[in-house]
């Protein structure tokens, strides 16, 4: 019996990458944990055009919202948040909701990003998690997400704000609908 040598030559394929798929390490997002802030104090608001949101993404992982779709990039989105994901522990820390936010400083100095959320489960109850860059100018993308356990135990963020910090003021803003 004759087999054809691309079919021969797959399996030789998939044996050949199995030790480096099993040596390599599985990167997921929360490798990288962004702790929430303890006291988020209130700042006073000098909004200044030098700084400036330029475009917000918003993705929510969880397969129990997920609705059915022939859309290419909707259906490719969803399998690049799951890259990596193997098991099904790894899938429940995936689930949750990620936030990229892309912005401007035409001043070069330290600025903060503050992205404070509320959760279905919390209510009223405001969280924040904030990231501090040094000497900041330029276009900049800064990533929150809201995955794991927070997402199991306080449900789905509801509404949320970003905030743009500068020598303790706000100086760029920008927020959800349900943000009151």
């Amino acid at each position: 019996m004759k087999i054809p040598i691309a079919v021969a030559t797959v399996p030789l394929i998939f044996m050949s990458l199995a030790p480096a798929i099993a040596v390599s390490p599985v990167t997921t997002l929360a490798a990288h944990p962004q702790p929430r802030l303890e006291n988020a104090n209130v700042l006073p608001l000098a909004l200044d055009q030098r700084y400036q949101f330029r475009k917000i993404q918003e993705f929510l992982v969880d397969p129990r919202y997920f609705k059915p779709t022939q859309d290419a990039m909707v259906a490719f989105e969803r399998q690049r948040y799951a890259y990596g994901v193997i098991t099904s522990v790894d899938r429940v820390e995936v689930r949750g909701n990620y936030y990229n936010f892309y912005w401007r400083t035409k001043v070069r100095g330290p600025v903060k990003v503050r992205f404070e959320y509320r959760q279905a489960n919390l209510g009223p109850y405001v969280q924040a998690k904030e990231i501090a860059y040094d000497d900041a100018r330029g276009t900049l993308s800064t990533k929150f997400q809201v995955i794991g356990d927070d997402y199991l135990t306080d449900g789905r963020v509801t509404a949320w704000r970003a905030l743009l910090i500068s020598d303790g003021k706000i100086v760029g803003l920008t927020q959800s609908f349900l943000w009151d």
